[in-house]
């Protein structure tokens, strides 16, 4: 059984769907939680955690604002002394063909998905080479690695988190800090749920599993690469897609 109790995680992105269940499956298996989120958004899930007998607190977040990682990061390690696991999981979609895209659709997006990612793992750097060890991981997508017709911003972005990572895992190997990516397929989101049913079991015909996902699928793995029992793994990409993209 995973055990991260005593362990420090920062979840970007905590609000709600897949973000949401990874704070919950990460308190649920011990860690300290802090839910970034944008305004107090976090904060039900943190009431839920504690409800739970879970720890968590909730801390407003825009990762697109300059100074915000080093200023959570600062805070956190103030109030626990130490961070060991950071899930970029914030992101956004302005899904549009690229003859039509709006340069600041493409901005928002890779300042939110990407630039972000690269702040916050900058910022947790520090703490985790001083203890030596540590656990960076980034929620990318199937659209990352396939790509998509209509979503060019967000293909780049999330294609932009592996190769990311896949860089700084070499970079920090020798500090006991690894650093892995989630890239999910289609998840059951809000998103999703506004599909018609028609074009849910399309979309549902093309996944070999015959489903779409649940967060809890994503946060299962996300658990998995914050233990010990994935110390040996960095700078992989675990696909979780169904078989939707091999």
């Amino acid at each position: 059984m995973i055990d991260l109790s005593g362990r420090v995680a920062i979840v970007t992105g905590a609000s709600r769907g897949i973000g949401r269940a990874i704070a919950q499956h990460l308190a649920r298996q011990g860690a300290v939680v802090v839910a970034a989120a944008r305004g107090e958004n976090a904060r039900p899930v943190v009431d839920e955690i504690v409800a739970s007998g879970g720890r968590a607190e909730a801390v407003s977040l825009d990762v697109t604002e300059a100074g915000a990682a080093e200023q959570l990061v600062a805070t956190t390690v103030e109030r626990h002394s130490r961070i060991d696991v950071l899930v970029n999981n914030a992101g956004i979609a302005r899904d549009q063909l690229l003859l039509r895209m709006k340069r600041d659709d493409w901005d928002a997006v890779i300042a939110t998905n990407l630039t972000a990612a690269f702040a916050l793992s900058q910022a947790v750097l520090k703490p985790m080479v001083r203890q030596r060890g540590g656990r960076i991981i980034s929620i990318s997508s199937v659209v990352g690695q396939s790509g998509n017709a209509g979503q060019a911003n967000y293909a780049a972005s999330k294609a932009g988190l592996i190769g990311f990572t896949k860089a700084l895992a070499l970079e920090v190997a020798s500090r006991g800090i690894t650093a892995n990516v989630v890239a999910p397929g289609l998840i059951e989101t809000d998103m999703t749920r506004a599909l018609t049913e028609s074009a849910r079991d399309e979309w549902a015909s093309k996944i070999p599993l015959r489903r779409l996902g649940t967060p809890a699928d994503i946060a299962s793995a996300v658990c998995f690469l914050a233990s010990d029992e994935a110390s040996y793994i960095t700078g992989q990409v675990l696909a979780v897609n169904g078989g939707m993209y091999t």
